[in-house]
């Protein structure tokens, strides 16, 4: 997809942010029926959201099935009111919450030597079996490349040894941005089915 400027940052954190408050207060989606340019470009997204430097919500679309703003939108407002590893939002939340955003590249099937910490997420996934981590988390939890691919695949719920035995290693990078930075650049990260590793 096209390169996002700082203005598509900003302006994708703000959908992302009115997304979360809208469903937060019981409202539907915000309207986005004005965005053009790379905003209305398919791509997958990882929207994680935090309180207070500790993890509050992440979930992602990984295949690129609609355009960004909406991707984010979704994304955004699932992860603060469906990701199963905590309570939903409420509106007393929403202050004290800061929004990053993971725009990913395409898929490609990956040989484990292919991978770089730090620049590339992983998608592991065998028949129903499937783990997504973001390029951050391993640089996050000092893991080298071994314990980064058995992490993965401990997340799709296969044994950590299934990246040697068969299972599809694919990689991706990311686009990473955060409210209150002014990053442009970002292959960092992985993330899993539906929220950070």
């Amino acid at each position: 997809m096209s390169p996002l400027s700082d203005e598509d940052q900003r302006c994708l954190l703000a959908v992302a942010r009115r997304s979360i408050e809208e469903s937060a207060q019981g409202r539907g989606l915000p309207d986005l029926e004005s965005v053009s340019g790379a905003l209305s470009e398919r791509a997958g997204a990882f929207v994680t959201l935090r309180g207070h430097g500790v993890l509050r919500g992440c979930i992602g679309q990984i295949e690129p099935r609609q355009p960004l703003a909406r991707t984010v939108a979704e994304c955004a407002a699932s992860a603060a009111l469906h990701d199963p590893r905590f309570p939903p939002v409420t509106p007393l939340e929403l202050a004290e919450l800061r929004i990053e955003i993971s725009v990913l590249s395409p898929l490609f099937d990956a040989t484990p030597e292919q991978i770089v910490v730090g620049r590339h997420g992983l998608l592991v996934s065998d028949r129903f079996h499937q783990g997504l981590l973001l390029p951050q988390v391993p640089v996050e939890w000092s893991w080298d490349r071994e314990r980064f691919l058995s992490e993965t695949c401990r997340k799709a719920g296969l044994p950590p040894d299934a990246w040697r035995r068969g299972a599809r290693v694919q990689a991706f990078t990311t686009h990473l941005f955060a409210e209150g930075e002014s990053r442009k650049a970002a292959s960092q990260a992985g993330v899993h089915r539906s929220a950070e590793g």
